[in-house]
């Protein structure tokens, strides 16, 4: 039986993304997988993973903010801005709670950061953490991101100083790089000493199953843990298609359709006037694909196959 869908993985610490991966594959009898948002070993919590045609979902279906639970590590610099790095510098923790909320404040909004020299963007075509084992680390170039909330938990005092905080950010942004950040403008340095992961795109790491858990569970149960890949679509606008015209969709042939409001996956055949980028399209109860549409006529647009779904 060929396996679809989506599994929210509660990823363990000290596993990385592709062993959570292959271990939940092995699990779940999958031929083909994926998975949506690398946490390094260090990092635990939500991760995604999709098998067979959800794969071909993943981008749009996660796409959306992330929320995180991070724990800065006060004093210490380190070449990789977290723990598995060396310590390249060390100062005196010393600064007020009205410094702090200060300098948390800066970095609230739109902010510019630079990524990790060690990290998976690729320079040249060749990812940034090569550089950096190699011993010649490049810079990549400064980025924006959207950080929408940044609230400290709590703080560390004694002999390991550090603060907790919730991050809530936009796509992209590097929470290694904002603990470093922060660090520098605390006037003591920073690296990231621990992080989870609670939230990507819609899902939620509440709604998520560890790795022993899904383990120790009867096959049956474990594939009742998988998001179908309709309801990864739910939120889309959708149109349904008679078989003739399913049939062209699938053979990679552009359709013209009638315009009208948006519709459910149970509704007529007809979509927005506006350009649509995205739209699931179902045919007989079953979601066959991904289109984007064009408006063609006052009254007609084109709807162009992205992805062809085969379940």
């Amino acid at each position: 039986m060929k396996v679809h869908g989506l599994l929210l993985l509660d990823k363990p610490r000290g596993l990385s993304s592709n062993a959570a991966l292959q271990q939940a594959r092995r699990l779940l009898d999958a031929d083909k997988g994926g998975h949506g948002g690398t946490l390094d070993p260090m990092a635990d919590g939500l991760l995604p993973v999709m098998f067979g045609e959800a794969c071909k979902l993943a981008e749009s279906a996660l796409e959306g903010d992330k929320a995180y639970e991070a724990v800065l590590r006060l004093g210490q610099v380190t070449t990789t801005d977290d723990t598995e790095g060396e310590i390249v510098s060390t100062a005196r923790v010393d600064f007020t709670e009205a410094q702090l909320d200060a300098v948390l404040a800066r970095f609230r909004g739109r902010i510019v950061q630079v990524p990790p020299v060690y990290c998976a963007l690729k320079v040249a075509g060749k990812a940034l953490y090569r550089y950096a084992r190699d011993g010649n680390p490049v810079q990549a170039a400064p980025r924006q991101v959207v950080i929408h909330e940044l609230q400290l938990l709590g703080r560390q005092a004694g002999d390991e100083p550090g603060l907790s905080l919730r991050v809530a950010c936009s796509k992209g942004t590097y929470i290694r790089s904002l603990a470093r950040d922060i660090g520098e403008a605390l006037g003591c340095g920073a690296h990231l000493s621990a992080l989870r992961r609670t939230v990507v795109g819609r899902f939620s790491v509440r709604s998520a199953v560890a790795l022993d858990t899904l383990a120790g569970m009867p096959a049956a149960e474990r594939h009742r843990q998988l998001v179908g890949l309709e309801a990864l679509v739910s939120d889309w606008p959708s149109i349904v298609l008679p078989e003739a015209a399913a049939a062209q969709f699938c053979q990679g042939q552009a359709l013209l359709v009638a315009t009208g409001s948006t519709t459910a996956a149970a509704g007529p055949a007809h979509i927005d006037a506006e350009p649509t980028p995205k739209i699931a399209v179902h045919c007989g109860g079953r979601l066959i694909g991904l289109g984007r549409s064009t408006p063609s006529t006052e009254s007609t647009c084109v709807l162009a196959p992205v992805r062809i779904i085969v379940s």
